[in-house]
């Protein structure tokens, strides 16, 4: 049988033992060697089967003890939507849609640090030029729900009234609006989602467990003419949301009636 289709069959397996009560709310599951062996397949298929199960919200892993059955949780639901984002609106509220509930955020902004080598090849500039690089705590309800480390070079916003995102004229209307104010034209949004497990540090901020799994998107914004303006990453505790991305289909214009009845005489 395919690795894929071994992983698939281990955590259908899995899913309806736990739903059928075999391992109650709170008990904890067999280690994944014992599981591999049970399923006779390899210890990383048993992983990614218990690691899709806990994306479920069916599992949750506790660092150091094992993986439990959970209480069922409802995961809100976070929309990244390009038309919310061309709206201007604040950074967390443009990206994102709290079923209503308003967002509120921490941010500390430092103005010429060095471009880190990584940071520097995403925005085209050489290492060590100087950005301003941003932390951003998001919150939902009192709770934190999002992690965000920004850069923006300096060449760019350098000797504005934007060059800090929140302080000025637009504080916190997000890089869309800020970039239009300084006559830089934001055309396009470039994000690259990834899974990860949540270090000690961003465990702490983020009141979740170390090794939680969380979703990690590189972002990346470019103007008109290719020139990228903005690089972020930012880190989403999967146990609390499920992010959606949202796009547009264009519609085809309507062609004007007496052009339509010109073209059709002349064929």
């Amino acid at each position: 049988m395919p690795r894929e289709a071994q992983y698939l069959a281990v955590a259908d397996s899995l899913r309806a033992r736990i739903l059928a009560g075999e391992w109650g709310i709170g008990e904890r599951l067999p280690s994944r060697a014992r599981l591999a062996e049970e399923y006779e397949v390899g210890r990383n298929v048993t992983q990614r089967a218990v690691d899709g199960l806990i994306v479920m919200g069916l599992l949750e892993g506790r660092a150091g003890s094992g993986t439990y059955v959970r209480m069922p949780r409802e995961r809100l639901r976070m929309v990244r939507s390009r038309h919310r984002e061309r709206r201007g609106g604040p950074r967390f509220l443009a990206g994102m849609e709290e079923r209503g509930r308003a967002g509120a955020w921490d941010a500390h902004s430092r103005a010429r640090v060095p471009a880190p080598e990584a940071i520097a090849e995403r925005l085209a500039i050489g290492p060590g030029d100087l950005c301003v690089n941003t932390h951003y705590e998001f919150l939902a309800d009192g709770q934190p729900v999002q992690l965000s480390e920004s850069w923006e070079p300096m060449a760019v916003t350098g000797g504005t009234p934007i060059v800090l995102p929140e302080t000025g004229p637009l504080a916190g209307k997000g890089v869309v609006a800020r970039m239009r104010l300084i006559g830089v034209d934001v055309e396009t949004v470039v994000e690259l989602p990834r899974p990860a497990r949540a270090t000690q540090a961003q465990a702490n901020l983020l009141g979740i467990g170390v090794g939680d799994l969380v979703l990690q998107i590189e972002r990346t914004i470019y103007d008109t003419g290719g020139r990228p303006v903005e690089t972020a990453d930012m880190v989403i505790p999967d146990v609390r949301r499920e992010v959606a991305y949202e796009f547009g289909v264009d519609r085809p214009r309507p062609v004007e009636a007496g052009r339509a009845t010109s073209q059709a005489g002349g064929r």
